[in-house]
């Protein structure tokens, strides 16, 4: 199946079959006995009779409907299944290698300017945590963001695919506009069944490290602790925001993505892209994102943090801190964020096509 995925030229695929049509209109009658045009069937099929089926002209042009079916039968249009296999394995390696990011940037934003600041900036967060907590300090609390991180782009891509499959037209392509709708949708599916409840958990366990005396021992004492004292809502925490973060966040990342996808491609569906572009876009998709909503981010955080109770509501909390600290507060920890959001889209994404070209071969569907 590889093999089949391999790119080729525009002059390889389709292109190519309307020559082949217009050598068919116009074959001489000495030939008409090799190769004749069928009107009932689809327009540039041949027919050929069964003389003519080992010459070369016959094997080149089934070997390349092969190849275009199989293009956009097992690439385009993605199972759902595979989309929440790949999904899921994609976004267990990539929090791997970003969290110690996401550390940093929350704990930048639970920075509060109300009281003094501890750290002077990004270099000076991650010196003091692991000058008090080794650097182990910089994982703290990847055990909540990584249960959550598989069943969130698992949710996630199979949820896009579900949404886009249908929208798709007869070659795979998929409209931009298409694209943003799809990924809001996705977004605010993550966000709802996983995001919420597991960031909320993320967010308590690493501000209760600031403390003098932390409470949580590690991921599911920090669970038990906190459903005991706030209940199942207490995971529930800025549900308004982290709604409002994801379906932004997708829409964004999705149609940047798929725009960049579209005009790579051009009038060829069947290109292919290599890792390295689809890093590219999958970093701008990213970059995007972080420019377009890191202000709900900063909302969501706050929310979600211990001292939650301050506010009454999220536009209670966005009041208050443009208030408190002016408008610059709500672009606190936007470099570590884009540093870890450009990493953390284009590792996925990159991840995501590759495994699902693997379960191709693997898992057949039709």
């Amino acid at each position: 199946m590889s093999s089949l995925l391999k790119p080729f030229s525009v002059t390889d695929g389709p292109c190519e079959s309307s020559g082949l049509r217009q050598k068919c209109s116009t074959v001489p009658a000495s030939h008409s006995q090799s190769l004749t045009c069928n009107p009932s069937q689809h327009v540039g099929t041949p027919t050929v009779v069964d003389a003519s089926r080992s010459s070369p002209i016959y094997q080149s042009y089934s070997a390349r409907r092969t190849l275009a079916a199989a293009s956009i039968g097992g690439r385009k249009i993605t199972h759902p299944g595979k989309a929440i296999l790949a999904g899921g394995i994609a976004g267990g390696i990539e929090i791997c290698i970003t969290f110690p990011t996401e550390y940093v940037k929350t704990q930048l934003q639970l920075d509060e300017r109300a009281n003094p600041p501890r750290y002077r900036g990004i270099g000076d967060c991650v010196k003091l945590t692991v000058q008090d907590h080794g650097l182990r300090g910089l994982y703290r609390g990847l055990s909540s963001l990584l249960y959550g991180s598989i069943p969130k782009s698992a949710v996630r891509f199979g949820t896009f695919e579900v949404l886009a499959n249908p929208m798709r037209d007869a070659t795979g392509r998929l409209d931009n506009t298409r694209s943003l709708w799809c990924g809001l949708g996705a977004g605010i599916a993550e966000a709802i069944i996983v995001v919420c409840p597991m960031e909320t958990l993320k967010v308590k366990m690493i501000h209760d490290q600031c403390s003098l005396q932390p409470r949580y021992r590690g991921f599911f004492h920090g669970v038990r602790e906190i459903i005991r004292d706030q209940g199942v809502r207490g995971t529930y925490q800025g549900l308004t925001a982290t709604v409002l973060k994801q379906g932004s966040n997708q829409a964004i990342r999705f149609y940047v993505m798929n725009s960049l996808r579209n005009w790579y491609k051009g009038d060829d569906p069947h290109c292919e892209m290599h890792p390295i572009v689809t890093a590219m876009f999958g970093a701008t998709a990213g970059a995007a994102s972080v420019f377009g909503n890191t202000p709900l981010d900063v909302v969501k955080t706050r929310m979600q943090g211990l001292e939650a109770h301050r506010y009454t509501s999220t536009v209670d909390c966005a009041f208050k801190i443009l208030k408190n600290e002016g408008p610059q507060a709500f672009y606190k920890g936007t470099v570590p964020r884009l540093g870890r959001v450009c990493l953390d889209v284009a590792i996925v994404f990159v991840l995501y096509e590759e495994v699902v070209k693997l379960l191709n071969n693997a898992w057949k569907t039709e």
